[in-house]
């Protein structure tokens, strides 16, 4: 069974965004992050963890706990809509292979053009990079 497919059709249909899943190894742990455009409260994270728990049990998806919580300040980029929609802002981007001799990378969001992603660094260059490429991409919270 494909999670992360099911969980998207789920959610969507709450009005949730789903963030990112990760089921982790042999403890049964699966963690969830959700989004919505009101933003997420303890009642958004109850609903939806009692929701899944059902959906779970009827799909026959084996786990141990779950956690369901809100991205955080310091949101995860999963998706190309994601670094589209966060145009302008702070993020920092760790890459699987070096990238122009180093692999991670802090800078602004410039946007998303046919699969490709263009950020400012630090230093004022312009990195342009596709999303496969990408190994760990995170906002960085405005202090």
């Amino acid at each position: 069974m494909d999670i992360e497919s099911l969980l998207e059709k789920t959610l969507t249909g709450l009005n949730y965004e789903l963030v990112d899943v990760e089921v982790v190894g042999r403890s049964g742990l699966v963690r969830i992050l959700i989004d919505s455009d009101k933003g997420i409260g303890i009642e958004d994270c109850t609903a939806v963890s009692n929701h899944l728990s059902r959906l779970f049990e009827i799909e026959h998806f084996e786990y141990d706990r779950m956690e369901v919580s809100s991205p955080g300040l310091d949101r995860p980029l999963k998706k190309l809509v994601d670094f589209e929609r966060f145009k302008g802002e702070q993020v920092i981007v760790q890459f699987k292979l070096a990238f122009e001799g180093q692999r991670k990378f802090r800078g602004r969001l410039i946007g998303v053009k046919e699969n490709l992603i263009d950020m400012e660094v630090e230093d004022g260059r312009l990195v342009t990079f596709e999303l496969h490429e990408v190994k760990k991409a995170n906002l960085i919270p405005a202090i």
